[in-house]
């Protein structure tokens, strides 16, 4: 082999190893700031009894009373610790809450309230855009449990009830930014340059 082609060789491995070491690094870092998001928010999912319309209208029926409420008694809460708490001391009582709509509806679905740790593919949210990933979320679980969620982000309380003005209030955005990094907080607000991202970088 000629020196012309030894060292046209080392100059391609050389780039095969900078491109694979900076495709980790970036794969590391998108992880690394997914699970720094996800260590400071609390998600919120209802789940349906089924995806039949009258089970999930009902589910958005119990969801309004419990926005309502779970916004009221986290409207002073400054961490999610303290989200936690509040949260974990109302278990009875939101269950009660959901209880008391679907029996209005003349149903008879039972109610389960629950803290859970589970992954979640990338998800748009009004104008932000959540990294796929292990999140925290506080579940309330309707009858079966066999029919589409509705989900928002509990704390900070980025909650919105009017599914026809899907859009993060500027307050919401703002307590937000109080808990994340100005690097976390572009991931989630620059919807196409975390979708590039997480399609090339994403675990």
């Amino acid at each position: 082999m000629s020196r012309c082609n030894i060292l046209s060789w080392c100059l391609m491995a050389l780039c095969a190893v900078v491109f694979f070491t900076y495709s980790g690094e970036k794969k590391r870092s998108a992880g690394q700031l997914q699970q720094d998001i996800a260590g400071q928010i609390i998600r919120f999912h209802v789940r349906a009894n089924s995806d039949t319309d009258e089970d999930q209208q009902l589910k958005l029926l119990v969801k309004e009373e419990l926005v309502t409420y779970i916004g009221d008694i986290l409207k002073d809460v400054k961490s999610r610790d303290d989200a936690e708490k509040i949260l974990s001391d109302n278990i009875e009582n939101i269950e009660n809450i959901a209880k008391g709509v679907i029996k209005d509806n003349k149903k008879e679905y039972n109610v389960k309230a629950y803290f859970e740790d589970s992954y979640f593919p990338v998800k748009v949210y009004g104008d932000m855009t959540f990294p796929q990933g292990i999140y925290e979320a506080f579940r309330v679980d309707i009858g079966a449990a066999d029919g589409k969620n509705w989900w928002c982000v509990l704390y900070p309380n980025l909650c919105f009830l009017d599914k026809t003005c899907a859009v993060v209030s500027d307050e919401g955005k703002e307590d937000l930014k109080g808990v994340l990094t100005d690097e976390e907080y572009q991931l989630l607000t620059d919807n196409k340059e975390l979708k590039v991202k997480w399609f090339f970088f994403g675990d």
